[in-house]
């Protein structure tokens, strides 16, 4: 029997990592049936040593074993790479291990275990971001204005993932007999899209401290890692920095607020709300702030990451200006 496989997926896209690991497990699936043992871990969740004594231990029934290790990144202690890099190493021919971050890499010495299979899944540059959703609203019997196309990338995080899961809830609401429209747009997600890092920051932005909170809660039940919540924040206060640049010049038309990235009505609000609470000073701390608060996460790791999130709220809050 061979040696078994071990794949390394990271970076931000995480609509395409997910499809590249649904793509090998029906692979599996093809290949071994039922017969084919599936088990996911939260490297955030679970200790090293149990997700290696899991991987150790032999399946009576099980075919083959496929093993699905997510925050990747979280394994830092010595030992604990030690330990996984040696069973990725020695994998039994039967076996499959997909490890996945949202961070660009992971520990030197379990990315070396893994080999060549590597990717690192990049955020898609804003031309293949709309030809990716005209297509797929193509593909599904819709058409699509420009303009909606436009207030969908606005309203929805930065991934394929979410934006997949809010068109095809669209997609139940919209009629094939015509083009969806930035009215549609806004009026259906606002009443379907569930919370993001973009409600997070419209919370914020309200100055809605409780809601702020509830929302980041939600977004760590639902197992959002850190990485990406920071990364949505970070480009929402560069955003507000952008819009707060062009109120100072005088020049907040319809043109140039476009040219940031601010064509919906319904997401120019949220900026608008923003601007009158914080000023270009205090955006300029809150982007402090929030690259700060990144790199502590990072460093300390999942044990104070709900505490340091709940903590950067409360400053992101103190930081409020007059506007």
């Amino acid at each position: 029997m061979g040696k078994g496989v071990c794949y390394l997926f990271t970076g931000p896209e995480i609509g395409e990592k997910a499809d590249e690991t649904a793509r090998i497990r029906a692979a599996l699936r093809e290949k071994h049936g039922a017969s084919l043992e599936e088990t996911t871990f939260y490297a955030l969740e679970t200790q090293t040593g149990e997700i290696t004594g899991i991987m150790l231990n032999g399946s009576l029934f099980a075919e083959a074993r496929l093993f699905i290790i997510k925050n990747a990144e979280a394994i830092k202690k010595k030992e604990d790479v030690k330990i996984l890099a040696s069973v990725l190493e020695n994998l039994d021919g039967n076996t499959t291990v997909i490890l996945l971050s949202d961070e660009n890499g992971i520990d030197r010495t379990l990315e070396k275990a893994v080999g060549s299979n590597k990717k690192i899944f990049w955020e898609m540059f804003e031309s293949r971001k709309r030809e990716w959703l005209q297509n797929f609203f193509r593909r599904e019997g819709f058409t699509i204005t420009g303009e909606a196309v436009d207030t969908i990338l606005e309203m929805v995080e930065n991934n394929t993932d979410a934006l997949r899961g809010q068109c095809r809830n669209l997609f139940l609401f919209c009629d094939k007999t015509r083009p969806v429209t930035e009215a549609d747009v806004e009026r259906l997600l606002s009443h379907t899209r569930s919370e993001s890092t973009f409600t997070l920051f419209s919370a914020i932005a309200g100055g809605n401290t409780e809601r702020s909170l509830a929302i980041l809660h939600a977004l760590l039940d639902a197992k959002e890692s850190a990485v990406s919540i920071f990364a949505g924040l970070l480009w929402c206060w560069h955003k507000l920095r952008d819009y707060e640049a062009l109120l100072a010049s005088g020049a907040s038309n319809d043109f140039e607020l476009k040219k940031i990235g601010l064509s919906s009505p319904k997401v120019r609000q949220d900026y608008i709300n923003a601007a009158r609470i914080y000023g270009m000073d205090e955006v300029n701390r809150c982007i402090a702030l929030t690259a700060e608060t990144d790199a502590q996460i990072r460093t300390d790791g999942a044990p104070l990451e709900r505490i340091a999130l709940e903590r950067y709220v409360y400053r992101v809050a103190k930081l409020k200006g007059t506007g």
